[in-house]
């Protein structure tokens, strides 16, 4: 098709196979649009469009996505409102005649539907990081890492320490909007035991949200990153040592745990071997 079409906040570029979905930036954009920044989106990953009525004298076009096609949509498993749904289109009013006949046309050109077997949209590219309230998620391709924040993280994480956890040793991910009560980001163990999951806060595989810590236009990319390496798992490469810490970060830490061991919260032996792997790191 070759042609465009520019709505609020997106540029929809049609093209014979694909749709390129450019994002704005701007103040009023949404900031998971400018997170994302732009989008290829195959139509063998797609099964329907719709046109419907927007808002305040405006119309929205929408691109239905395919079971399992799109890490992002799977990973936010529903819990996107509409606003920052990057499969919307919101147009003018006025421009109807025309969404309807790009809406025709697509439709023209799905051939698919049903579940996929694997992503046909690429996620989000490592490295990625975010801030949670009680530490720190990193991503760099083959592992995440949790680096617990002393200030929030519960005794359970601290008595567990930082961690470091291999693609191919994780079987999915569970991310709970920041939008909601109990937010979080869950990495799911390939050889987790099938009882209850532990709350959250104590469970050294996921970080909670909070209030300003884990937004959703950074904590949804990272989650869909990290479940698309999941389904492409393959050899991992050899990650290189981490760097010394800082002494003061590791004399902080040491008194957060001495607190915790007077507190009765880590018992003798628990608090004499965490303080001797923080040292261990010096």
């Amino acid at each position: 098709m070759g042609d465009v079409l520019a709505g609020f906040h997106a540029v929809w570029e049609f093209e014979s196979d694909s749709v390129l979905i450019r994002y704005e930036r701007g103040i009023r954009t949404p900031k998971l649009f400018q997170a994302l920044g732009e989008r290829r989106i195959p139509l063998s990953a797609v099964e329907g469009v719709t046109l419907a009525p927007g808002r305040r004298g405006t119309v929205v076009l929408r691109l239905l996505p395919r079971a399992g096609a799109d890490p992002l949509v799977e990973a936010a498993a529903g819990q996107l409102k509409d606003g920052s749904d990057p499969y919307r289109l919101v147009l003018p009013a006025e421009r109807e005649t025309l969404a309807e006949y790009y809406a025709d046309e697509l439709k023209g050109l799905l051939t698919e539907s049903g579940p996929v077997e694997r992503h046909l949209v690429a996620a989000p590219e490592a490295p990625l990081s975010f801030k949670a309230y009680d530490g720190k998620a990193s991503f760099d391709g083959t592992a995440v890492q949790f680096r617990w924040s002393w200030t929030g993280a519960s005794s359970a994480k601290w008595k567990a320490g930082d961690q470091s956890l291999a693609v191919t040793d994780l079987s999915g991910v569970e991310w709970r909007s920041p939008e909601v009560f109990e937010g979080h980001l869950r990495l799911v163990r390939r050889d987790a035991a099938p009882d209850a999951p532990v709350q959250a806060d104590q469970d050294p595989a996921a970080v909670v949200f909070g209030l300003g810590y884990g937004p959703v236009h950074e904590s949804l990319p990272f989650a869909a990153a990290v479940l698309a390496a999941v389904r492409t798992r393959g050899p991992v490469p050899a990650v290189p040592a981490p760097p010394r810490r800082d002494p003061a970060d590791i004399a902080e830490r040491i008194r957060h745990l001495g607190e915790l061991h007077q507190a009765g919260l880590v018992t003798d032996e628990e608090f004499a071997g965490k303080k001797a792997e923080l040292l261990a790191e010096l």
